[in-house]
């Protein structure tokens, strides 16, 4: 395998009303903490939130396509909350690799999603078996 303890992708992307009310539709999740405005000012929260698995498929996004991209399988990910994030909101997903099992084709990465002000809203781990490269 031709990858490196540090190496390391990004995406980035606004998550918009449209992009959670999509993704109620495709999930079947339509907790209201998420859709409705009026029940959302008296959570929490004070505002309407993104789904926690709409933001981290943004890391999925990234690991598919970025690093180690084309031809890897997602075998596992470990995913915690630490902050909401809001319509609007604009999230990067970046991944960095920790570990490297070559003998196995698994490389294992450091996920990590900041928000706009550069705060952590999610942090976990992944592991990609890698079939090219």
């Amino acid at each position: 395998m031709d990858y490196r303890i540090g190496d390391s992708a990004s995406l980035t992307r606004t998550f918009s009303g449209e992009d959670v009310e999509s993704f109620s539709h495709l999930s079947l999740d339509f907790n209201p903490l998420h859709l409705d405005e009026e029940y959302a000012k008296n959570g929490i929260f004070k505002k309407r939130i993104c789904h926690g698995f709409l933001v981290s498929s943004l890391i999925s996004a990234v690991l598919g396509t970025k690093l180690p991209g084309d031809g890897s399988i997602y075998l596992d990910q470990s995913l915690k909350f630490i902050r909401p994030v809001f319509w609007g909101d604009t999230i990067t997903a970046n991944v960095e690799i920790v570990e490297i099992q070559n003998e196995k084709n698994i490389i294992n990465l450091k996920t990590v999603c900041l928000n706009q002000m550069e705060k952590i809203v999610i942090e976990g781990m992944a592991s990609m078996l890698v079939l090219k490269k």
